[in-house]
């Protein structure tokens, strides 16, 4: 969930539903309310802990710290050199995700494919939105928080993804990445205050997602579906860029093959929109096709052997 978390297009709250974490985690995350503070009380501090599912959440905290260190390092390396397989990886991930949970869905009526159709359709808008400049403003960062961390518990909306329409995914990214390598107070308020934001944005969230859960238990999960669906327009393996702002002069131009990768890839260039092509259209980079397949099927994959490991654990 940690490494998903840090690559934009992908959701931790998928990674939770197919290894069968998922609604442990939100009863989990709604657990944690004032009412801990009178069980402290009242019964002691193994009751309170037990309220909370404690070490649950310390074992899956703990190794979502390691997979966003890992993700902040490791899969920055894969995105400049392997973007193309890494995100067909993902695709297979995804597809094969949303196949899983559609066979626990019982019963699946015209109701339950609209749903689906519905949050397809708002899942694709989403990832068609452009990014934006962003802001460090503490107030913008605590509301980016609060907004970004519903997709760890809302499968198909990756935080990443949203922290990149909103312009923070560079400031987060960077400013974690440069707080881990040498600490400074600066970094530490732009983490702290966008942590504070996730907290809140967690404690709400969850609130409403076990509400609709327990009231309307497969309708929700069709509109999950449509959402993982709808990221697929996101994580195609193949994009080129379209529409480009260049910083210097503030014009908007459009993509040619001329323009060296690089150069895009530098600070004078911001991608506006981008173009889903064929492998055969891919002119920016060489589409490496076979490697694509081996890593799409990779995907499928690793999807199955999760949902039988989930299985095991329940």
């Amino acid at each position: 969930m940690g490494i998903a978390e840090a690559i934009p297009g992908v959701s931790g709250g998928t990674i939770a539903l197919i290894t069968g974490i998922y609604f442990r985690l939100i009863a989990a995350i709604k657990s944690i309310d004032l009412s801990l503070i009178s069980i402290l009380k009242k019964d002691g501090l193994k009751a309170a802990l037990e309220h909370i599912d404690f070490f649950f959440l310390v074992k899956l905290i703990s190794g979502m710290v390691i997979g966003i260190v890992l993700g902040v390092f490791g899969i920055s390396y894969l995105i400049e050199h392997y973007p193309e397989p890494l995100w067909s990886f993902f695709f297979g991930l995804i597809l094969a995700s949303c196949v899983y949970i559609m066979r626990q869905v019982e019963g699946i009526g015209f109701k339950e494919v609209f749903l689906v159709i519905i949050g397809f359709i708002l899942s694709w808008f989403i990832c068609e939105i452009s990014p934006v400049d962003g802001s460090t403003s503490l107030v913008f960062l605590f509301f980016a928080g609060m907004v970004a961390i519903s997709a760890l518990i809302l499968p198909g909306i990756s935080g990443s993804f949203i922290l990149l329409i909103l312009g923070l995914y560079t400031v987060v990214i960077g400013t974690l990445k440069n707080f881990l390598s040498s600490p400074d107070l600066d970094s530490f308020k732009i983490l702290f205050v966008f942590g504070l934001g996730c907290l809140c944005g967690l404690a709400v969230f969850s609130r409403v997602l076990s509400w609709t859960f327990k009231h309307y238990e497969k309708p929700t999960l069709a509109v999950l579906v449509g959402f993982m669906l709808g990221s697929l327009n996101k994580i195609w393996p193949w994009r080129i860029p379209d529409q480009l702002l260049n910083k210097e002069t503030g014009t908007i131009e459009q993509f040619s093959s001329s323009i060296h990768t690089g150069i895009i890839a530098s600070d004078e260039f911001k991608i506006l929109t981008e173009l889903k092509v064929l492998p055969s259209e891919y002119l920016i980079n060489t589409p490496k096709t076979t490697l694509c397949i081996i890593s799409f099927f990779l995907g499928l994959i690793f999807v199955f052997g999760l949902s039988a490991m989930g299985k095991k654990t329940d």
